[in-house]
């Protein structure tokens, strides 16, 4: 699999047709385990690093059903690469910016990709498009059926599986959802919305997880805590919650739309515009806009755009991608310059023909 390839096609979590697409970005299911014979990562020296790294390895491309998948490489790609899969969400930054043996498989559809070598010996990850986490927990169990039938993991009988992180000790499972929510920004009722899911033990996290910010209004909600609940109750504690912030969001646009119609069709017909003709552009004002634009063509407010043209967008436009798109090394002066060509020139061509740039119905 060339990066290039990839850069050009739109992965599973940004095809925006799953249930409640229009708020539910991904479902993702992360698995943590580690194997039974070797220390773990931070005791491992380099030995033991490659080691497990040439165990998985051969483990993965053991099971018939996987011979197909994309296997790189993590320490020996180039930074601008390794930031673009970070982007792409098949690997974690931690991931990326680690050292030693390490490694990524990854499904040719982006549906799931196997780190080896990150903070545990074996990170598993599933992501389906809109809220999907039953889908997902169906196909990460099989994922992890097939390893297991070939290693032994880490695992204590009362405890559950073992992992670097006490946290993480038990299922070893994180279950996330991305959700896109500019009206409760908007309305300023995002940060009381946070405080009630920090009560009940689920954690807010930005765009790129833990320690990154919220970029263009996306936030991933999951659970905190893994020992002593099943996989079950731990899916059913955010397929619970994750509806009422759905709820939230709808009520919060149709006020926008209700008491203040025109300052909202402004402010999306204002970022619409600003995309379609910016000279330079930052990641930050880019994701900011698209935030606007992709909850207008939602409430209606444009026409002949569709939402998984902008979901690909929010993540062409990051500075990774921008520069695998082009096949060069941009600095930042010279990525703004492209990110405003690109998106000038996707934006302008999804809408024709027949545009009357009227950017508003009427």
């Amino acid at each position: 699999m060339k990066l290039e390839d990839l850069a050009r096609q739109c992965g599973e979590w940004l095809r925006g047709s799953g249930p409640e697409s229009d708020i539910v970005i991904s479902s993702r299911i992360r698995l943590a385990r580690n194997l039974a014979d070797f220390p773990f990562i931070r005791q491992c020296n380099e030995s033991d690093r490659s080691e497990i790294e040439k165990t998985l390895k051969e483990t993965i491309f053991s099971i018939k059903e996987w011979k197909n998948l994309a296997y790189l490489d993590v320490n020996m790609l180039a930074k601008v690469d390794r930031q673009f899969l970070v982007e792409r969400q098949l690997i974690s930054r931690e991931h990326a910016e680690a050292d030693g043996a390490r490694s990524v498989a990854i499904d040719r559809q982006e549906k799931f990709s196997l780190m080896i070598n990150e903070e545990d010996h074996l990170r598993v990850q599933v992501m389906h498009s809109g809220l999907a986490l039953d889908s997902a927990w169906q196909r990460i169990n099989e994922i992890d059926d097939m390893i297991e039938e070939k290693m032994t993991f880490a695992f204590h009988p009362r405890l559950g599986y073992l992992t670097a992180c006490p946290t993480n000790v038990g299922t070893g499972m994180r279950v996330s959802v991305m959700l896109h929510l500019p009206a409760l920004v908007i309305t300023r009722q995002i940060e009381k919305v946070f405080r009630s899911l920090q009560k009940i033990s689920l954690a807010v996290r930005g765009l790129y997880g833990e320690g990154s910010q919220a970029m263009g209004d996306f936030y991933q909600i999951s659970n905190q805590i893994t020992l002593g609940r099943s996989e079950q109750e731990l899916i059913e504690q955010v397929n619970d919650v994750v509806p009422v912030l759905i709820d939230y969001e709808r009520k919060a646009r149709q006020y926008l739309i209700r008491e203040s119609q025109k300052d909202l069709h402004d402010r999306v017909s204002r970022a619409f515009g600003i995309l379609c003709t910016a000279q330079t552009i930052s990641s930050e004002e880019t994701m900011h806009l698209l935030s606007s634009v992709r909850m207008g063509i939602n409430l209606g407010l444009i026409e002949n755009l569709e939402i998984p043209m902008v979901n690909q967008l929010f993540i062409h436009t990051q500075p990774a991608h921008l520069q695998k798109l082009r096949g060069a090394e941009l600095d930042t002066a010279n990525r703004n310059i492209e990110r405003a060509h690109y998106l000038k020139n996707h934006l302008r061509k999804a809408r024709e023909p027949g545009d009357d740039d009227d950017v508003e119905k009427n």
